[in-house]
């Protein structure tokens, strides 16, 4: 087990040095405020409800307990599902858990963490078919809650049924299906009962007042369960005060009804109510008034609802029948709203009764898929048959019709959470399962299922329930000793007796055949005359006068806790509860009129009209008397118990730590009391009457063989018993023990509590002896294995390195033929020491081949060459097309090419410059077109040379318009396109804005050439050139600024420039 220190107290409740209530609870709370909320009684946990989020689950936590044993990690409820699937899985047991607790103590939440371990653990290979009921199982939860959960007083999410659900395993240990069992839907709640309520007395001739269930025939008449049909039933009368209240029908002050019915008032869409008649507000519907202002945030029901819907949509729930749930469930609350009125008929006292709010019916009519007039005929009279087979219709009283209205409304929710839980038991049945083949499926059983209760006022309901725990409690005690027993006699330890309370005998007074409890109430509802709750226990009194376990008033006058006629008391094995006896009567039948069922089972709703199947019955046929409800519940605990029987159990015991639903408050008054009635003492008394502890000899060992010099590390002796005895003789410990043949048996606490405190004491020592050695070896392990990583990358560079330079050399061999001179060739990729050097490499060959290819060009083109490297440098992915294919003849104005007719002029004009300003060569001319800051467009001859920028008019025989020394100039803007403009930038003059035309062949593209000329000359002089490649070129004429684009015109004949306010815009002729 993981440590746990002496301040958070005993880990197991068997580990007490004292068995008494004080040091149970002190234990308890201890180990509450530290934190720890599961303890151990034996293999039984014990849970207290911490009513707040820890971080005690998930996944981490899930495969910190899987595979492990018991009482090898602290107590928790994956320890506990563990160890049931273990014993499932391994030896092929079906096994079970019970989960047993008053309302709020944690139960429902106990069992989803079952059921997630369980998911969490099982189908490793992601088979589809087990994905999909684990889909099931774990989505049920969540529907179940919706329609068997509601608010209570002591629980916001009170189950208001017992569930136990079977979970099938197939032999890998993957679940392939399951079954569901609910127990006692919570029909009747407490009610307000005076004398005579709830119970129908009939008035027939001859008869002095025979009773019988509510709305029930006379039991001579034929439509009675059982009755002979041969009774005349005219002059017959019924009364019907009023009828038990079910929390479908009224709450307490401050519960609520199902939470079904306000997930759909809050969660349905607005189409959807209205298509129910619904509208959002609870307080407008009489079954959910009561809980209206205690609704949480509509948020938070619109959440759950969705959640709901989505789980049945996982289940397998058709859009059809999620419809038809919502209609029922509307119904049933337009049904409460329904009203009833005395009518007078010609001002004589009798009347009938009518409706109050006929739409009303009309909805519900619509909602059920039945015809109006059958519902209204259903809610205003009855229907039975006499002697003769002839039918008779009854009118209602309102109080009748009343009585009839919520018994419908009763019923109609019991079908439909029955229904519910038959269609999640169809979804999870297995599938195609075939003993003979796939071997017989082990199951693992989850009861989840009320608590003992007791009430300042206690009913039929809480007999029932306080029943079902007397049964629990019998089959815990008996298997508990019977595992004990078990495993004395495996082990070859003489069995020694022990004492402890046998609640068999309060049992048998409950459910004894003839003359038990439930039999006797059976006998009083079935009984012809006028039997009333009185009258049933006076028959009690009589016939358990001398029950050890019995007593009312009239047998001790003296006791005025109980009430003369009322009240009788049950010694329990928790305590002594006193019932009030109104209403057992009328409880224990709970019969509905058969004309609501064949009226449901005629309706057109498939899904409604399943879950009436006892509606297809004639109302002239004679039927056998139905089951009282005490009876079907006594016959469902005898199968639960019989089942139970039949697995290897394991239990939690939940807690609540208080009732006002806080963390980190546990009432102690509270917990004593659920400790009494949940037997816990009892069951360490049980646990401790032989030994107190029994380990395996291997894990006995293993926690505290460094205690002995025999056993540390490792024992020689024959074997692990001789091992365990030789450490109990060197602590002077071997009479408080017994060796079976696989365990130790350990007498008493202290014992354990003397080992463990020498073990402790060990512990640091040995942690830190194992903490030097295991360093020491990693760091060994280290220092060889970084040794060998060095060696082996060593190794590994020198191999790389030889691998690259050979294929380097392999590639380059015919680097050195022309006229490529290895152009095409591919480097190889390099291991990344060798980076650096193949860059320096491929910088070094780039340098040859550029050697070898300019040792072959004639010295005349090297000026070309220079002004193009110069170009692509400035131009390269900047401008489309800037002319490098083309030879670049530089001098465009003397070329009696491009000028035919003046080349002359231009030639002598040049010659005049040249003796003028001395310049040495040309670096381009060619004619131009220009503006100025005038926005004056004409047209020019630029002329560049190793000196100055001239402007040319060759109208007047190229007289110079402009000079420019070249050292002024700093730059030269062009465009990315085709077009021809350039604009120089001067220092101290305004920018020239020219686009080069009249060149042969047209539009000849000469911006290259003027760039990389100019780049040249200025990268040989050493001075600075800025060339900047805009579509839009701001430029500087006399301190204004101005822009000029491109504006690209097809049927321009000529380049030439639009002038506007600011801007130049180049109209040039693409073609």
């Amino acid at each position: 087990m993981d440590e746990e220190g002496p301040d958070c107290g005993k880990a197991d409740f068997v580990l007490l040095d004292q068995v008494t209530m004080e040091d149970f609870m002190e234990n308890l709370k201890l180990r509450f405020e530290k934190g720890r909320i599961y303890t151990y009684i034996g293999e039984v946990l014990v849970s207290v409800n911490p009513y707040q989020e820890l971080p005690l689950y998930g996944p981490e936590a899930i495969a910190k307990y899987q595979g492990r044993e018991l009482y090898e990690r602290p107590p928790h409820l994956y320890a506990v599902a563990n160890a049931a699937y273990r014993a499932m899985k391994r030896r092929s047991r079906d096994t079970c858990i019970v989960i047993s607790g008053e309302s709020g103590a944690g139960k429902t939440e106990a069992s989803k963490h079952i059921m997630q371990y369980i998911a969490a653990v099982t189908n490793p290979s992601q088979r589809a078919e087990v994905e999909r009921v684990k889909d099931v199982l774990l989505k049920s939860t969540c529907v179940l809650e919706a329609f068997g959960n509601a608010r209570t007083n002591r629980n916001n999410n009170s189950s208001r049924f017992g569930k136990y659900m079977d979970i099938n395993f197939d032999f890998k240990g993957d679940p392939v299906g399951g079954h569901i069992h609910s127990y006692l839907l919570e029909k009747v709640g407490p009610a307000a009962w005076g004398p005579g309520a709830g119970r129908t007395f009939w008035e027939v001739p001859g008869s002095e007042g025979a009773p019988s269930a509510p709305g029930l025939p006379h039991p001579l008449c034929p439509h009675h369960p059982g009755g002979s049909g041969r009774g005349p039933l005219r002059g017959a009368r019924a009364q019907l005060p009023f009828s038990p209240q079910s929390r479908v029908l009224k709450q307490h002050v401050g519960e609520r009804n199902f939470h079904a019915f306000y997930q759909v008032l809050r969660g349905c869409e607005d189409s959807q109510l209205e298509d129910l008649h619904l509208q959002r507000n609870p307080a407008l519907y009489s079954f959910t008034r009561q809980g209206a202002g205690l609704n949480p945030l509509d948020s938070d029901e619109r959440s759950h609802h969705q959640a709901v819907m989505e789980a049945m949509r996982v289940i397998g729930f058709s859009p059809e029948e999620v419809d038809s749930v919502r209609r029922i469930l509307a119904a049933i609350l337009h049904l409460g709203n329904i009203e009833f009125v005395e009518m007078e008929e010609g001002g004589l006292e009798q009347g009938h009764v009518a409706v109050a709010e006929e739409v009303l019916v009309d909805h519900v009519a619509e909602l059920t898929a039945t015809p109006r007039e059958s519902v209204m005929r259903c809610l205003l009279s009855r229907t039975v048959a006499s002697g003769g087979r002839e039918l008779i219709e009854k009118g209602h009283t309102a109080a009748e019709a009343s009585y009839a209205r919520d018994a419908c409304a009763k019923a109609v929710y019991q079908r439909l959470f029955e229904w519910v839980v038959n269609r999640i038991n169809c979804v999870m049945e297995p599938r195609g399962r075939d003993p003979r083949r796939d071997g017989k499926d082990t199951v693992i059983g989850v009861l989840d299922i009320y608590g003992f209760e007791v009430f300042p006022v206690n009913s039929f309901e809480q007999f029932c329930i306080n029943y079902c725990n007397e049964k629990l409690q019998q089959l815990f005690i008996q298997l508990i000793l019977k595992q004990e027993q078990e495993e004395y006699e495996r082990e070859g330890i003489a069995w020694q007796s022990v004492d402890y309370f046998n609640n068999a005998t309060i049992v048998d007074l409950v459910e004894r055949p003839h003359r038990g409890v439930l039999a006797m109430l059976d006998e009083a509802c079935s009984a012809a005359g006028t039997i009333t709750d009185r009258i049933f226990l006076q028959s009690l009194d009589t016939h358990h006068r001398h029950h050890a376990h019995y007593t009312s008033r009239q047998l001790c006058p003296t006791d005025k806790t109980m009430e003369f006629g009322r009240d009788f008391r049950i010694k329990h094995y928790a305590g002594d509860v006193t019932y009030s006896v109104e209403g057992f009567i009328d409880k224990n039948r709970d019969h509905l009129f058969q004309d609501f069922k064949r009226l449901l089972y005629n309706s057109s709703d498939p899904t409604l009209r399943a879950m009436w199947p006892d509606g297809q019955q004639d109302i002239t046929e004679v039927t056998k008397r139905p089951l009282t409800a005490g009876t079907l519940f006594k016959n469902s605990m005898v199968a639960l118990v019989e089942n139970l029987a039949s697995k290897e159990p394991f239990y939690v015991r939940c807690i609540k730590p208080n009732e006002d639903k806080v963390a980190a408050k546990l009432d102690e008054g509270h917990c004593r009391h659920q400790v009494e009635y949940l037997g816990l003492l009892e069951n360490v008394r049980v646990r401790r009457a032989g030994f107190a502890s029994r380990q395996p000899y291997p894990r006995f060992l293993l926690r505290y063989k460094m205690t002995c010099e025999y056993t540390w590390p490792n024992h020689l002796l024959g074997s692990d018993r001789a091992a365990a005895s030789a450490l109990l003789e060197q602590h002077g410990l071997q009479g408080d023990v017994a060796f079976g043949h696989t365990k130790l048996f350990i007498r008493s606490p202290q014992t354990l509590v003397t080992l463990e405190q020498s073990r402790a004491r060990l512990i640091p020592i040995i942690v830190l002896l194992l903490q030097k050695a295991w360093r020491g070896t990693l760091a060994r392990w280290r220092c060889r294995r970084l040794r060998a990583v060095y060696t082996i990358m060593r190794w590994f560079r020198k191999h790389k390195v030889r691998a690259y330079l050979a294929e380097l050399h392999r590639r380059f061999q015919a680097a050195r033929q022309p006229p490529l001179y290895g152009r095409d060739l591919v480097w190889p990729t390099p291991p990344a020491v060798l980076q650096p050097f193949q860059d320096t490499c491929r910088l070094l060959f780039c340098r040859w081949r550029a050697r070898q290819l300019v040792k072959n060009i004639p010295p005349s083109d090297m000026a070309q060459i220079k002004a193009k490297v110069a170009a692509m440098g400035i131009l390269q992915e900047l401008r489309q097309d800037w002319g490098c294919r083309r030879a670049w003849a530089r001098d465009y104005l003397s070329s009696a090419t491009d000028n035919p007719t003046a080349s002359g002029l231009f030639a002598q004009r040049l010659n005049a410059l040249r003796e003028k300003d001395g310049f040495g060569t040309v670096l381009f001319s060619s004619h131009v077109r220009k503006v100025n800051r005038f926005n004056k467009r004409q047209d020019r001859a630029l002329l560049l040379t190793d000196r100055h920028l001239y402007k040319l008019d060759p109208g007047r025989q190229y007289r110079v318009m402009r000079t420019v020394p070249l050292a002024l100039v700093t730059g030269l803007s062009v465009t990315s396109g085709r077009d021809q403009l350039v604009v120089l930038h001067a220092r101290g003059q305004d920018d020239l804005v020219v686009c080069l035309h009249r060149s042969q062949p047209p539009l000849d593209n000469r911006v290259g050439e003027l760039v990389g000329v100019l780049a040249a000359h200025c990268q040989g002089e050493g001075c600075a050139l800025e060339v900047r490649v805009s579509d839009c070129i701001p430029l500087s004429q006399r301190g204004a600024r101005r822009l000029v684009s491109v504006e690209p015109k097809p049927e321009q004949p000529e380049p030439d420039f639009r002038c506007s306010r600011g801007a130049y815009t180049l109209l040039w002729p693409s073609r």
